[in-house]
């Protein structure tokens, strides 16, 4: 069991951050990732699409011997990660936009979140929200076009400009101090983000904090791997070419 693959599945790229930091964090587990990229992106689908969805990548996951699943997609644990831990016996854990990080160090007490439609509209995001931003603003506003880019491999360029100042303009506007990256797909554009945003935002995405989580579980389980180097495994079930880009073409992929 201990050797078992540590599985993450997303609705494309964005995971392979989460994928970073676990591996760095936890560099002798061996990791399995599922990109659905054929179904993406999830931000913009039904509650229970999505809820399908996440069944049917943890079942593969299963199948491949994984012995705890990330959810490395906002918007696949703001709508599924409750069913899944009640539907399967292995430890999980999700990923949701870092509002307590944000609410406790803010000056202004205003925050930007950028984050799918389907995060947004989410019963756990809207009660994290009220549950640890409550004396502070919270300005929402939905990343639409962003994914689809980034899927397309397209990291920077003025299509990506345009969409971010019509998302960020108005957060600017109202003196935001942090910007919390609500999808997972939304660090691969931190480049042009750190490009438009004024040197007072700072940025915060959940990538740290989900490594740290699953070494927590990892240990409390008694499921470390403590023999070896890690090994990594990549599948896609849609399009090659934005997971080589991503990965730099330093590992094998595998469509299925």
């Amino acid at each position: 069991m201990n050797k078992s693959p540590i599985g993450i599945f997303d609705s494309g790229i964005g995971g392979v951050t989460i994928f970073n930091s676990i591996k760095k964090l936890l560099p002798k587990e061996n990791i399995i990732y599922l990109s659905d990229n054929l179904h993406s992106p999830y931000g913009n689908k039904s509650i229970e699409t999505i809820k399908k969805l996440s069944q049917k990548n943890t079942e593969w996951l299963i199948e491949k011997g994984c012995k705890l699943i990330v959810v490395a997609c906002n918007t696949a644990t703001t709508n599924s990660v409750f069913e899944l831990r009640s539907n399967f016996n292995l430890p999980f854990v999700g990923i949701e936009p870092a509002i307590k990080s944000a609410a406790m160090k803010t000056v202004t007490g205003k925050v930007g979140v950028l984050a799918t439609k389907g995060t947004l509209s989410s019963n756990l995001f809207n009660s994290t929200s009220t549950y640890h931003a409550s004396n502070i603003e919270i300005i929402e506003e939905n990343g639409d076009g962003l994914v689809e880019l980034i899927e397309a491999g397209i990291f920077e360029g003025v299509e990506i400009e345009n969409i971010l100042h019509k998302h960020l303009d108005f957060m600017i506007t109202k003196k935001i101090d942090y910007l919390v990256l609500g999808c997972t797909h939304y660090p691969l554009i931190n480049k042009v983000l750190l490009k438009i945003l004024p040197k007072s935002v700072k940025i915060i995405d959940s990538a740290e904090a989900v490594a740290k989580q699953t070494k927590a579980l990892l240990i409390n389980h008694k499921i470390e791997n403590k023999s070896n180097q890690g090994e990594y495994s990549f599948y896609y079930n849609g399009d090659s070419a934005s997971l080589n880009k991503v990965l730099n073409h330093k590992f094998e992929i595998n469509k299925i």
